[in-house]
């Protein structure tokens, strides 16, 4: 069986084919798009020269599923993003997307561990309204209140304090690293 914490090595030929070197196949962008969705990590390695091609495929997977609708990023990140390509703000920009999508793990990691432990007779799905609000405040935190503000915070939603607490607390301490590292 094979080592899931060690990336999966995708060669591609000069044809563009791409090969698993695992399974001794051909594979496509969808199937490679599958095997990050299950958790794995993948290296896709140019068979001649031996350049790493991984950053250019996953790019290349995020355009096509943003084509056909399946839109994630807004055009205000997007437009963000290629504004930092072009400014000072290049050295940041990484290490902030990054801490940011780790702090997003944790705290669906951290409920989806909360649902689960929850009592199975409720009929509606617990925290649900802490997950929206978690949500709702990281992205208000990542924007800085531009993008995605649906007005004043609801008051009456069930034990989303603590959890956007947890939240603003997390933020504050990245705002910290990350004007550390601006500097």
């Amino acid at each position: 069986m094979a080592e899931t914490n060690k990336p999966l090595l995708i060669k591609r030929y000069a044809s563009r084919r791409l090969y698993n070197t695992e399974t001794s196949d051909y594979v496509t962008l969808e199937d490679i798009a599958l095997f990050i969705r299950e958790g794995r990590e993948v290296q896709i390695v140019d068979l001649k020269s031996g350049d790493d091609l991984t950053r250019q495929y996953l790019l290349q997977i995020i355009a096509e599923h943003e084509s056909r609708g399946e839109s994630v990023l807004p055009v205000d990140v997007l437009t963000d993003l290629v504004r930092s390509y072009t400014t000072q703000a290049t050295s940041v920009v990484p290490q902030f997307l990054a801490a940011s999508f780790e702090m997003l793990r944790q705290s669906q990691s951290s409920m989806m561990e909360k649902m689960t432990k929850s009592q199975p007779s409720m009929p509606a799905i617990p925290g649900l309204e802490a997950m929206q609000a978690q949500q709702a405040a990281f992205f208000k935190a990542m924007t800085g209140g531009l993008v995605g503000s649906s007005g004043p915070e609801k008051e009456d939603a069930p034990k989303a304090g603590d959890d956007l607490d947890t939240i603003k607390k997390q933020l504050a301490e990245l705002q910290d690293k990350l004007s550390k590292i601006g500097k």
